[in-house]
């Protein structure tokens, strides 16, 4: 809680010279020729996130379920900003099938890869499961965006060396991460389908998957280190906003919490600073596994700074993923 009135209360700009009040505009430079892809791009954060970068020079790659609403995100960059690059493509983060398959169209195209933005988001309410039998809010937020990292790694590698353009990953979390504690993966496997009524709570699963998007993070950062690849992965907390998602939340409590602070929450400009600064900015060149919020770096959890974590879920996760990478 403390954390997160911390968010809502901030405003002064700190060692970046940003701070929760900074917009995305603000944050951004000018980016030249380089291709960006973000997920989660049609509304809300991730969709302000792609204005932005469109606006400062970058070739975009808007990843969608629904191609229609793509489309409509794409008009309406395009409305604003003449001769804006931006390219429409399906792809269900729940499904791996559907990872695959978008990963092979995007090499198709034969395009360089310098930015990569997790952005996408999901809170079930109910219990439900994928095409590939994992619980759905794991599959979208975490698993989909791990296999589409790792499928889209070798191109970003190689786009950094053949530019000298630092490749970077970006991993749209929240502060929500430090609800949850516990084995997440012993969790996992407690509401499988036949525990799916007694054990399945939405706010547990969906702060399991925030907490395992700086968890990846973590551990790929250290794999690219490794492997001395110019590439750079880490994790943000965007600040309290109102969105699409926090929208399907819709309630009593939920109404009452925005109307008291509404005053005190971020727009959606605000929102995607943090997301834009990481991506952009160039006094991060070389910063990984990091996790930021308000434009600066920030802690995190216990569980979340947890090396062992970090390690055991990379190896669970590329077990439900190896068969198909």
């Amino acid at each position: 809680m403390f954390e997160e009135l911390r968010y809502l209360m901030g405003g002064s700009a700190g060692a970046s010279g940003f701070g929760s009040k900074s917009t995305a505009e603000q944050v951004t430079p000018e980016l030249g020729s380089i291709t960006a892809i973000i997920t989660g791009a049609t509304s809300g954060i991730g969709a302000e996130t792609a204005r932005v970068l469109a606006k400062r020079g970058a070739r975009l790659v808007l990843p969608a379920r629904s191609l229609k609403a793509a489309g409509e995100a794409r008009a309406r960059i395009r409305g604003e900003i003449s001769g804006a690059e931006i390219i429409v493509m399906a792809l269900d983060l729940s499904s791996m099938a559907s990872v695959r398959c978008f990963v092979s169209e995007f090499e198709r195209l034969r395009l360089p890869l310098h930015l990569l933005i997790n952005n996408a988001g999901k809170f079930s309410r109910e219990y439900a499961v994928s095409e590939d039998g994992v619980e759905m809010t794991f599959a979208t937020n975490h698993l989909g965006h791990f296999l589409l990292t790792n499928l889209l790694l070798k191109k970003m590698i190689e786009t950094a060396r053949e530019t000298s353009i630092e490749g970077r990953i970006v991993n749209v979390s929240s502060s929500l991460h430090g609800w949850y504690h516990g084995d997440g993966i012993d969790y996992l496997g407690l509401i499988g389908k036949s525990h799916k009524k007694r054990n399945y709570n939405e706010s547990h699963a969906y702060a399991l998957t925030k907490l395992a998007n700086i968890l990846h993070a973590k551990e790929l950062s250290t794999r690219l280190k490794e492997m001395n690849a110019n590439v750079t992965i880490n994790s943000v907390h965007p600040g309290i906003v109102r969105t699409r998602l926090t929208r399907e939340r819709e309630g009593f409590l939920t109404d009452l919490f925005f109307f008291l602070a509404s005053k005190l929450v971020k727009s959606i400009p605000q929102a995607a600073a943090t997301t834009c600064y990481v991506a952009t900015n160039p006094n991060l060149a070389g910063v990984s596994g990091k996790y930021f919020a308000d434009c600066n770096e920030a802690s995190t959890s216990k569980l979340a700074g947890s090396k062992s974590e970090a390690e055991k879920l990379w190896k669970f996760s590329e077990e439900m993923t190896m068969k198909k990478l």
